[in-house]
């Protein structure tokens, strides 16, 4: 079980194939090392030419067992956040040496998180390339409705792992290979929690809530929200018929974050699309130039 989430020590899955044996290989961002995957679920360090050996991003097994003094429960949550951040920073090299813009899409399940995603995909075809990995504990489905669409998608099954972390998104794009200068989606584990603390590499984090939810998950989750730049407040649509207090909710979300931007939209209808649509575009161009080009976002 990991410490830092709790989430259980299930298989891996990158597009159904489990990483179940030991393996050496080289990733994309410059450094060697072996992974072990079996039963054995303790955490290892070997400093020895670059290498390390772990259990394949889940944690260690035994964080919570009984007799872990506080403190060193405390460091291995420490160990595991650093871990991950080494592998988020290589991704983001990744990222950046090629021009690309990766973002996090993150959410309660059930937000409709993959049909905007879908819908987001259509709006943008022919004019930037495009590429996903989509996070679910179990399933291809949401791959294959973004497939659908022509558009290159991976799905990473984390099996109980309730969170996508740097080292499963930096082989999912090995798999991948998305092309230079492209839009990469990455679509998380629905889940306001845990995807807060772990950096994939992503040059923004996009925290989706839609109106069918309460307007106060901004601060019953405010680590997420507080990680977010955006908030995509979705299925207003269904606003006429549902109780949701929308300046309420924004107002909660800049109590947590005050910088945080937020667009209104509907997957279902197309209102809202455009603007979300122009922030990807912007959001992209100031990654390649450094010059800031006009968003519309509150």
């Amino acid at each position: 079980m990991c410490s830092v989430c709790g989430c259980g020590e299930g298989e891996v899955k990158v597009e159904g194939k489990a990483q179940e044996k030991p393996h050496a290989h080289d990733h994309h961002h410059s450094h060697a090392h072996d992974h072990a995957h079996g039963h054995d679920h303790a955490h290892h360090h070997h400093q020895g030419e670059g290498g390390h050996t772990h259990d394949y991003g889940q944690g260690p097994a035994r964080a919570h067992a009984p007799g872990l003094s506080q403190g060193r429960m405390v460091q291995i949550e420490t160990d595991i956040l650093a871990k991950n951040n080494e592998y988020a920073a290589a991704n983001r090299r990744f990222f950046n040496d090629r021009g690309m813009l990766a973002l996090n899409l993150v959410s309660s399940p059930g937000s409709g998180k993959t049909t905007l995603l879908v819908e987001t995909i259509k709006a943008l075809a022919g004019d930037l390339a495009l590429a996903v990995v989509e996070g679910d504990q179990q399933t291809a489905n949401d791959a294959e409705r973004v497939r659908e669409t022509g558009v290159p998608a991976i799905q990473v099954n984390t099996g109980k792992g309730c969170h996508l972390d740097g080292h499963m998104v930096g082989h999912a794009l090995e798999s991948l290979k998305p092309a230079d200068r492209s839009v990469v989606f990455i679509e998380n584990v629905g889940n306001l929690v845990c995807p807060a603390a772990f950096d994939l590499g992503e040059a923004h984090k996009v925290v989706i809530l839609s109106v069918t939810e309460g307007e106060d998950k901004p601060i019953k989750y405010p680590d997420m929200f507080h990680a977010a730049d955006l908030m995509l407040l979705s299925k207003t649509d269904l606003l006429p018929h549902v109780r949701f207090d929308v300046e309420k909710c924004i107002e909660y979300a800049r109590r947590v974050n005050p910088g945080i931007k937020v667009l209104k939209l509907s997957a279902e209808t197309g209102e809202g699309m455009e603007a979300w649509v122009i922030w990807i575009k912007a959001t992209r161009a100031l990654a390649l130039t450094g010059h800031p080009v006009a968003a519309a976002a509150e």
